[in-house]
C-alpha cells in the first residue's frame, strides 16, 4: 500500500503498510510483518478527491481577442430604479457632453441623467411619472 523510511535512535527501518482498518494496521517493517494497534485519530481529507478541479489550460490566442462592436447609437440608462420628474430634451435636439437631459427620483433623492458625448437625441423613451427600474433604457443618442 504505502512505504516509508524511518531513522530510529540512529537505526533506519523500511516500512510498508499492507493494511489500514479503524485503528489497526498490518505492516511489514525491514521483511517482519506487525500487526499494531493506532492510538491517535487519522483524520480523513475534509475535501474529496473527486471534487478536486482539473487545471484550465491556457487560452488559445484565438480566444483572448476582445472584439469591441462599434456602434452610433448610445443608449443612456437609468443606474437605480426610481420616478422620472423632468425630461429635458426632445428627440432631434443636439446635445452637448455633460448637458442634463432628465431628472428622476430615486432612494428620495433627485438624480440628474447627463449626455456621456456630444450628439443627437434620437429618441425618448420615458415621460415625466414614469416609473423606470435599474438598467432600463431612458434616452437614445447618435
Amino acid at each position: 500500500m504505502k512505504k516509508f523510511s524511518f531513522t530510529i535512535r540512529g537505526n533506519r527501518y523500511e516500512v510498508e503498510i499492507q493494511q489500514f482498518e479503524n485503528n489497526i494496521a498490518e505492516m511489514e517493517v525491514n521483511g517482519s510483518h506487525y500487526t499494531v494497534e493506532v492510538h491517535e485519530e487519522v483524520r480523513p481529507s475534509k475535501t474529496p478527491t473527486i471534487l478536486v478541479r482539473k487545471e484550465v489550460p491556457d487560452p488559445r490566442r484565438s480566444e483572448v481577442k476582445i472584439r469591441k462592436t462599434i456602434g452610433s447609437a448610445l443608449q443612456m440608462k437609468s443606474p437605480l430604479p426610481g420616478t422620472v420628474m423632468q425630461v429635458l430634451v426632445k428627440s432631434g435636439d443636439n446635445v452637448k457632453k455633460g448637458q442634463k437631459l432628465l431628472v428622476y427620483e430615486a432612494m428620495k433623492m433627485e438624480n440628474s441623467i447627463l449626455a456621456e458625448r456630444d450628439g443627437q437625441i434620437t429618441a425618448v423613451r420615458v415621460q415625466p411619472g414614469d416609473n423606470v427600474l435599474e438598467g432600463d433604457v431612458l434616452v437614445e443618442m447618435s
